[in-house]
């Protein structure tokens, strides 16, 4: 593993712990102590389910990165598009679902939709490079 790789995921590592923050404050939704929406606490189970799986997804992409011909730019997207996605997704749950009694998305949205491209464009270049390496 490469050093930029290696610390790129002590750091993902380190984010563990605001995802075990996440899933106490999730224990306090689900047993009433925090007012919310239907809608609000589908969308916080969302975020929370997706920071989870994205930083394991990122630090499986990272073990592979290295394996690729990838370089510059793209070695830099290949790193680093699926732990960016793991912040936005969520995030974009969360910053969309914001707000007193609210029963839909307000314009945060748009954050989600970052993540999801991030991750798209994440993917493809991970998966193409190891093909073609």
């Amino acid at each position: 593993m490469t050093d930029a790789s290696r610390v790129i995921a002590g750091v993902i590592l380190l984010t563990v712990v605001t995802i075990e923050f996440g899933g106490y404050f999730m224990t306090k939704i689900v047993r009433g102590q925090v007012p919310m929406t239907g809608f609000q606490k589908s969308f916080a189970r969302a975020g929370h389910a997706h920071a989870g799986v994205l930083v394991i997804f990122s630090l499986v992409g990272l073990l592979y990165v290295d394996q690729t011909g990838l370089t510059g730019f793209w070695l830099w997207v290949g790193r680093l598009g699926i732990p960016v996605a793991a912040i936005l997704m969520s995030g974009g749950f969360f910053a969309s679902s914001a707000g007193k009694d609210r029963t839909a998305p307000n314009q945060f949205l748009w954050i989600l939709w970052l993540g999801a491209m991030s991750l798209a464009i994440g993917v493809l270049t991970l998966g193409i490079g190891l093909i073609v390496a």
